[in-house]
């Protein structure tokens, strides 16, 4: 009670505290009197003053007199008003002041008056404002602290369940069944995450600017305009809807725990919350299935490649932007289809292009698993470590759900009952993103004669059209006109004006309408994942992803039996026409989609020969695969690696743990040897290349020769291609050795710098770069490369989204720490190689990394890249960042005792139909 008091109280204080002050300094404060000249030398004394006589007053200057007391009134009646006397300035001179009524013998403490009275307060309240700063900023910190001990009667019914905490704050969740555990699943993701859980169902209903606004830039409001445009609550809405009543019982079950935790907290919210001044809405089964949506829309962005190859076909042929893109069917250029050639599509490109909203779409990961024949302990092992951007907290949650019927360990998202990643006792499975082509933009047609329609194989048809309210703080609302077509919404009107704006609501020339499977109303992917949960075997979890629909994923299983799988599961389209790389004519029918791939036909296969299945989103097929799955895959490099690393050789876990931390690039060693074959210039760059040819190829974040070698590519990436690609080289700046390695070796013409007038050939552009690569470093570094360190640069970046803006509390909620590894490595370090200011930031990568033993499940290791808790006060809020740095992990086991007896916390929840109160 105490806790609850004082935190309730501290509420009310900053409360009030904010409103005072915002209306202290709002408000002009009266004018300020002269204050009275003093005498001095030459200048006669102002005369006195007679004392004051006060009504009533027994002597001139006597103390005001108290007025005579009145009897009260009886009980219930009211006492007649009384006369307020007008109000009067009090006395302005010492000697006008009547004297004190201080009683006599009492010590007096008065501050002295004048400036020297000003002084002293001052001084006061700046020895005391530290300590009442510090306490008071230790409570407000306490006060956000979830309780994980104790009991805590929750609304419902169903059986007590325990949320046990071990010592890393990793939650092993006991219950009688499978729904009192996902209720406590909701209950411990809401206490530990519930601002992540907040912004990601927000951003997935387009929500995002109600809640901040666009005071720090309108990223917020152009997400919002994007997912209401796609429609992705409503989608989310739909796919509840295919959800079996099992499945839905666990996501009802999930709410309720979430909901439970708004209802019973005694802590006081994140501190995102209390800046915002936002309470949480209650969560529905809708907010979790949001989830799935956001990352099926993030793993498969071809639409966003689409646009951009249409962009740069303006000033480039359809043979240059292959060499951008290497595609993997030789002798297959891009170009704009027949039927656009006549169409200018360049504004509406240009338009989509700029109001997209920057998003992280760069995606990839590592898995492998091996059969028993090639472990030391005769069953298969599994590794797996998804890699997307980098933020504090991570995405991923570990926990542990034990009930009498089912168990099941591994990572979850704040705000999703299942498993994403994990094992259930007797299988287990990981993930990597194909980088499959699902999806396309067709260019509809106007209707000459009916603005309100669009043309079809069939005539013309109206547009869908729909209104969307987005709120937006501290500002008047925006009204978006939505429109569709049989083949998607329309996303070139994300730029339109408001509807009921004097500008139009809709875009006006050729739409571009989305295709992609990820937004069907019959989308089943959530019950899939509910069911490979539970799978009992290799065959039930294949047969588990036969549901699944989108993003498409490479899944490697396999069980305790001992059978180990592969399969690209999701649904991938049939095109009549075309490949899918650029816009296509959607008026004509001819590049429609006829279906999708059948299930037995997707690339899948069980217990190869050579004991490993691999994938590091490298291609999954061959050229002789009969169907289209992409026409350009990934950089392989780590696939490469990973398959030279396994060899023909037997492993263990520990053997594997180790292999995911592996920090050898290929490019590194295999194509810097091509660009050393040319003279470096003299001087900096001369002792940087001296460097490099002695180096193994190992991105150590201890050695200078990393730093050197991705500042080299970085530029000679810039010196290839930009004067070529103009403003759109933004967007392609990456490291692209499959790119380089192509032009040098076959299409050297791209070597010349178009905007001098003289011919340059790769040898000055290797050249070239090499010195301003070391120039840059020189100056980030000093003048000797002997000293440059790749830590220095790349550092993890684990970055709170919004406190990261603040001052000081930005500095506590970000996370950093040196790491090694690099773009092409199987420990991944992608970099910001774009920004100008820190191109070196270690921004991608591994945020999870798992190893699974089906000889031992209980022996299998996790780690994940921040720690347990999104609250930036708690010890858990990055207390797992070296750990996860330097190849270390956790094992989620034990029993309740054993937990207990390794210092875990155990936090009951009692129905309260048991009778059980809080304590």
């Amino acid at each position: 009670m105490l806790r609850r008091s004082l935190i309730r109280a501290g509420e009310t204080c900053a409360f009030h505290l904010r409103a005072a002050l915002a209306r202290a300094l709002s408000r002009p404060g009266p004018p300020a009197a002269p204050p009275a000249a003093p005498p001095y030398a030459g200048h006669p004394a102002p005369p006195q003053q007679p004392p004051v006589q006060y009504p009533g007053a027994a002597y001139p200057g006597a103390p005001y007199p108290q007025p005579p007391q009145q009897p009260a009134p009886p009980y219930g009646v009211q006492p007649p008003p009384q006369a307020v006397p007008p109000y009067a300035p009090p006395p302005r001179h010492r000697s006008q002041a009547a004297p004190s009524s201080w009683p006599p013998g009492r010590p007096r403490f008065r501050l002295p008056r004048g400036r020297w009275g000003k002084v002293a307060v001052v001084a006061g309240v700046l020895v005391l404002l530290p300590p009442v700063a510090l306490v008071g900023t230790y409570w407000w910190m306490r006060a956000q602290q979830p309780q994980t001990s104790g009991t805590i009667a929750i609304p419902g019914g169903g059986a007590p369940a325990e949320i046990v905490r071990d010592r890393q704050g990793v939650v092993h969740i006991f219950a009688a069944t499978e729904r009192d555990a996902y209720r406590a699943l909701g209950y411990a993701h809401a206490q530990d995450r519930l601002w992540q859980m907040e912004t990601m169902r927000r951003a997935g209903a387009g929500r995002l600017a109600e809640l901040i606004g666009t005071k720090y830039g309108d990223f917020a409001l152009r997400s919002d305009r994007l997912m209401r445009t796609l429609g992705v609550r409503r989608s989310a809405e739909a796919m509840e809807a295919t959800l079996s009543p099992d499945a839905r019982t666990a996501f009802e079950a999930y709410a309720e725990g979430v909901n439970a935790y708004l209802a019973t907290r005694s802590e006081a919210l994140p501190v995102e919350f209390q800046l915002l001044r936002h309470t949480p809405e209650p969560w529905t089964v809708a907010d979790s299935l949001v989830w799935a949506k956001l990352m099926a829309l993030q793993l498969s962005a071809n639409y966003r490649d689409e646009l951009f190859r249409s962009r740069v076909l303006e000033r480039l042929s359809p043979v240059q932007v292959d060499d951008l893109f290497p595609p993997d069917a030789p002798g297959a250029p891009t170009t704009l289809a027949t039927d656009l050639r006549g169409m200018d599509l360049r504004e509406t490109v240009k338009r989509t292009l700029a109001a997209l909203p920057q998003m992280g779409f760069d995606t990839a990961s590592n898995e492998w698993v091996l059969t028993g024949a090639r472990t030391t302990t005769g069953k298969p092992i599994l590794a797996n470590d998804p890699h997307l951007g980098l933020e504090a907290p991570i995405l991923w949650y570990l926990a542990r759900i034990v009930t009498p019927d089912f168990t099941v360990t591994g990572a979850t998202v704040p705000g999703v009952p299942l498993t994403i990643l994990g094992h259930n006792g007797k299988v287990a499975w990981g993930f990597t993103t194909t980088h499959s082509d699902t999806q396309d933009l067709f260019v509809e047609k106007p209707d000459p004669q009916d603005p309100a329609g669009y043309l079809t194989p069939d005539g013309s048809q109206p547009f869908e059209t729909r209104a969307e309210t987005i709120a937006i703080a501290g500002e008047p609302s925006q009204t978006l006109t939505v429109r569709s077509t049989r083949h998607g919404p329309v996303i070139s009107d994300l730029d339109a004006a408001p509807a009921g704006t004097a500008l139009a609501s809709t875009a006006p020339g050729p739409a571009l309408a989305l295709s992609f499977p990820g937004l069907a109303g019959d989308d089943t992917s959530a019950e899939a994942l509910y069911r490979l949960n539970h799978a009992e075997s290799a065959e039930t979890a294949r047969e588990a992803l036969r549901l699944h629909v989108a993003p498409q994923q490479n899944v490697v299983y396999a069980d305790v039996a001992g059978t180990v799988g592969f399969i690209s599961a999701g649904r991938v389209p049939i095109r009549r026409k075309g490949d899918g790389r650029v816009p296509v004519p959607g008026w004509t029918g001819e590049y429609d989609w006829t279906g999708f791939l059948p299930y037995y036909a997707l690339p899948q296969a069980v217990n190869p020969p050579s004991g490993q299945f691999v994938n590091a989103n490298n291609a999954v097929v061959g050229r002789d695969y009969p169907y289209r799955l992409a026409t350009e895959w990934p950089d392989p490099s780590r696939a490469k690696r990973i398959v030279e690393m396994l060899g023909t050789g037997r492993f263990s876990v520990e053997d594997v743990a180790r292999q995911q931390m592996d920090i050898v690039s290929l490019p590194a060693r295999d194509f810097l040897p091509e660009l050393l074959k040319y003279p470096a210039p003299p001087g900096v760059a001369s002792d940087a290349a001296a460097l490099l040819r002695n180096w193994d190829g190992r991105m150590d974040r201890n050695r200078p020769e990393p730093l050197i070698f991705t500042a080299w590519m970085r530029e000679l990436v810039r010196v290839v291609f930009a004067d070529e690609l103009g403003p759109d080289f933004a967007s392609y700046w990456e490291l692209r050795p499959e790119a380089l390695r192509h032009v040098l070796s076959e299409r050297p013409e791209w070597c010349d710098d178009i905007t001098t007038p003289q011919k340059e050939s790769c040898a000055d552009m290797i050249g070239r770069s090499l010195e301003a690569a070391v120039a840059m470093l020189a100056e980030r570094h000093g003048s000797s490369p002997k000293s440059w360190r790749w830590g220095d640069d790349h550092k993890a970046a684990l970055v709170h989204r919004m406190l990261s803006r603040l001052p000081l509390i930005g500095g506590t909620a970000d996370l950093s720490v040196e790491t090694d590894g690099g773009f092409f490595t199987v420990n991944r370090g992608s970099t910001s190689t774009r920004d100008p200011a820190n191109p070196f930031r270690h921004v991608h990568g591994a945020g999870l990394r798992a190893v699974y033993d089906l000889a031992d499940l209980d022996n299998s290791r996790f780690v994940i890249a921040t720690g347990q808790s999104g609250n930036i006060w708690s010890r858990h809020w990055g207390d797992l960042v070296e750990l996860w740095r330097d190849g270390g992990s956790l094992r989620l086991a034990g029993d309740r005792g054993t937990l207990v007896s390794a210092g875990a916390e155990v936090l009951t929840l009692t129905p309260r139909n048991t009778g059980t109160t809080k304590k």
